[in-house]
């Protein structure tokens, strides 16, 4: 049942020709941590055995997909990588006189933390007794002027890529996709809409939230809008976290990393359960297709960084993101491209750590018991 993505070219690597492989990406949302992801995309687009069919995004990844689509507008790599580089380094431009900055003393430990810089702490407080309508009644929001000065949404719209953002009604507590047809810089701000700082985005008068609540990424427009099988997931947000936070602030972070990645997990189950359905023959003619699915991450040093420096936008902070995600993707394109097309090269069920629930499929086998209880009649 499994639908192969077919080549479409040829590109060279160490001098020999190579099938060009089609993925399709899912990015996270995290802030700031979003330079990570920036830092993989560049190292895809700089291998051109990597074809980009389509991306699914959401807060933070939704604007990495944006950027992304605006400079691939022409089919450049190169003018993307650049349109990249762009965008990121305004955020650092515009945060330059934040009071949102390190302490020295973090500084001279090497760390990016903000939990104990004034301005984050006043401003952490203040979030937690008001909301942005008492705080922010121009509803002033300094990713809409970046994105105006960086991005053309009509070369967005014109783009080669499938572009799918999401974001979270507010009044139903749904996810909701919008694709690129009519995207514009509203369905971005939405998408990346934190309540406790921002306005709900109102699009054709329905309020939207951050769409990392319900979907972070969403994947499941992939599976219908796109020909590509294989996913590759950029994952900025840790799964695992060892030991039980404390402090007041460490169990809302935990908790919030709990729940962005919550939807991803509760997709990543189903395509695990249809995939061993179709192993065990139970699925034939039905349609569903195999998804295969990689992740490229660096979870060791991203769940070092606290959830304060999501809002770290120094110039030095982002570059050794964008470092850390190049090195990550090139790790995963040195031991997985050959993958690509054939299997997934990330374990599901190692995400759940190993758990096991009885009724998610793991005993898809036992049709004779079913068989059996249903021929059971009641007294």
């Amino acid at each position: 049942m499994k639908q192969q993505s077919k080549p479409n070219g040829a590109a060279k690597a160490n001098g020999h020709a190579t099938s060009v492989k089609r993925i399709n990406l899912g990015l996270q949302g995290g802030g700031s941590h979003g330079a990570f992801t920036w830092g993989v995309l560049d190292r895809l687009l700089e291998d051109e055995r990597v074809e980009i069919e389509a991306i699914t995004g959401a807060s933070a990844g939704a604007v990495n997909a944006v950027v992304l689509a605006d400079g691939m507008a022409t089919g450049d790599r190169n003018q993307a990588r650049k349109t990249l580089r762009k965008f990121w380094e305004s955020v650092s431009a515009a945060g330059a006189y934040s009071p949102l900055r390190r302490t020295p003393l973090e500084a001279a430990k090497g760390g990016w933390n903000l939990d104990n810089s004034p301005g984050y702490i006043f401003f952490d407080v203040l979030s937690r007794i008001a909301s942005p309508y008492d705080l922010n009644p121009l509803n002033l929001h300094p990713l809409r002027d970046l994105l105006q000065k960086t991005v053309d949404f009509e070369r967005v719209r014109a783009s080669m890529l499938k572009l799918f953002v999401s974001a979270t009604n507010v009044e139903t507590g749904r996810a909701h996709v919008f694709d690129k047809q009519h995207l514009t810089i509203n369905h971005v701000l939405a998408s990346a809409c934190l309540p406790f700082m921002f306005k709900a985005v109102e699009i054709d008068g329905v309020p939207y939230w951050d769409g990392g609540y319900m979907g972070n990424p969403p994947l499941w427009p992939l599976f219908d809008h796109a020909t590509a099988d294989d996913v590759v997931i950029v994952q900025i947000n840790p799964i695992t976290r060892k030991g039980v936070p404390k402090s007041a602030r460490e169990i809302l972070n935990r908790l919030n990393e709990i729940t962005f990645n919550a939807s991803l997990l509760r997709e990543l189950r189903a395509i695990d359960f249809v995939t061993r359905l179709m192993e065990a023959g139970h699925l034939q003619g039905t349609g569903y297709r195999r998804v295969l699915v990689h992740m490229i991450g660096d979870e060791p040093s991203l769940s070092a960084l606290g959830a304060s420096s999501k809002l770290n936008t120094e110039a030095a902070f982002l570059e050794m993101l964008f470092q850390k995600g190049r090195r990550a993707a090139d790790g995963w394109l040195l031991q997985n491209f050959e993958a690509v097309g054939e299997r997934s090269t990330v374990s599901i069920r190692d995400l759940f750590m190993g758990d096991e629930d009885p009724l998610d499929g793991s005993r898809i086998d036992r049709q004779a018991h079913f068989r059996d209880m249903s021929q059971q009649t009641v007294n």
